[in-house]
């Protein structure tokens, strides 16, 4: 059981990635206000959650993330919203239907509103201005009264999730998810060949659910989905008043999502991320690169999962193309010596950067289904059930990752490249996706 004061012992510790406020009282007001605000998400939907994890983690299960690098207020519309979620629906149906296991779905949506960076500042042109940290931080354009931090945004990122929350359920919960309107979601996406081999899963999923209603079934879960929500939990000033303890059972939960992750920059084991997220109930991601030892895994173990509970840690592996099939087993192997069963997830994205000849951050598609496939290499060599996926994408047509079906070349980058930081896969890319790795399930499953 948590108490406020073991909550807040992270406070001694070094606190990586954190904002330079300009004005201490001004943060201070905020952070009353948001400790006032209703949770997100609650304690009940988190041990759900947690459940599901479990199921995962013991290979009845696969876990799908999907959602942007960061997110942004003016992108949180309606629609941007809703082709997020049928995009990741879509490739859940792909995935169930290519494997026959069930998919847990979560976006990386409602709070992922902040984003480490590797340097304080940014220059342009002989100016040096504040780095842009998300928009809970600071905005994107460059001029001074854009990029100072100002508390005011993280009201702002609560409001804009608890919005993009409430129409994420209603979509989930009013029909949107009804498996019987699987080809109502590709509609306005173009023709391509990820989009037609769709098509045909749609059809197979029609003569199923007639087949079904003729038998009399008409079950809920046919009609509506689970899905959950996650970020990393980056800020204190914004997660802490977001705490809150459990009336039923004194324990304590971030609400500011079902799903918090630890970056591979704020993993330090001395440090204030891992101390503070070592004290609540949620499940609880790591991100793992290719400079972690074996003798962290060990010790994340014993400090984010003492008790080996089910579902309460997953490890997120990104260690690039090139080097996944040496870095990653050593790693995988250290949790069968400490007798842990975390979830083990491959995020695909973060490893395979490059910067292109013109100037654009991107990532190569073949590089990243290339990193997909050694992860599932090494899951089969260690017997290691491979429990998910976490990606960057968006429902959008956008160009910002090379290659694919529609095979993206650094010209096409300068048509809609529209992330703020990081690039993501289009529609289609991410649609391909699911398939080459409902095919890597296949073959794992054999």
């Amino acid at each position: 059981m948590s108490d406020l004061k073991d909550l807040d012992s992270f406070q001694k510790l070094e606190a990586l990635q954190q904002p330079t406020w300009p004005d201490q009282d001004h943060l201070e007001r905020v952070k009353q206000t948001l400790s006032a605000m209703p949770p997100l998400v609650f304690a009940g939907e988190v041990d759900y959650f947690k459940s599901k994890i479990a199921e995962a983690a013991a290979g009845r299960a696969f876990l799908l993330q999907g959602g942007d690098c960061a997110e942004t207020f003016v992108d949180a519309t309606a629609d941007r919203i809703r082709n997020r979620v049928k995009t990741v629906l879509q490739m859940a149906v792909v995935l169930m239907y290519g494997s026959s296991l069930p998919v847990i779905k979560m976006g990386r949506m409602a709070g992922q509103f902040a984003k480490p960076r590797s340097n304080d500042t940014e220059t342009r042109e002989g100016i040096t201005l504040p780095a842009y940290r998300g928009d809970a931080v600071n905005g994107f354009d460059f001029n001074e009264e854009s990029r100072v931090p100002n508390p005011d945004r993280l009201l702002k990122a609560y409001n804009t999730s608890a919005s993009t929350l409430n129409l994420i359920r209603a979509f989930n919960s009013g029909g949107f998810a009804d498996l019987r309107a699987v080809h109502e979601w590709n509609k306005g996406f173009m023709d391509n060949p990820a989009n037609a081999a769709y098509e045909n899963i749609a059809a197979d999923i029609d003569r199923a659910m007639k087949f079904m209603e003729a038998c009399g079934v008409d079950s809920a879960e046919l009609r509506t989905t689970d899905f959950f929500v996650g970020h990393e939990g980056l800020l204190f000033d914004y997660e802490r008043p977001l705490t809150r303890t459990d009336s039923r059972t004194g324990k304590s939960y971030v609400t500011s999502g079902h799903f918090i992750w630890i970056g591979e920059r704020t993993r330090q084991l001395d440090g204030a991320h891992v101390e503070f997220l070592s004290k609540v109930e949620n499940p609880i991601g790591v991100k793992l690169g290719p400079t972690a030892t074996k003798e962290d895994v060990f010790q994340l173990i014993e400090k984010l999962d003492p008790n080996r509970e089910p579902g309460k840690l997953t490890f997120i592996s990104r260690m690039g193309a090139a080097k996944i099939r040496d870095e990653l087993p050593r790693l995988m192997e250290a949790t069968n010596e400490a007798e842990a069963l975390p979830l083990w997830v491959s995020d695909p994205m973060h490893g395979n950067g490059i910067t292109t000849a013109n100037g654009y951050k991107s990532r190569r598609f073949d590089d990243v289904m290339e990193e997909v496939k050694g992860f599932f290499e090494v899951c089969r060599a260690l017997g290691v059930h491979p429990g998910g996926l976490h990606v960057e994408l968006t429902g959008d047509d956008v160009t910002e990752c090379l290659g694919g079906s529609d095979d993206i070349d650094e010209a096409d980058l300068e048509q809609r490249y529209e992330t703020v930081v990081d690039p993501r896969l289009n529609h289609k890319q991410s649609l391909e996706m699911a398939f080459l790795v409902a095919e890597e399930l296949v073959n794992f499953r054999r």
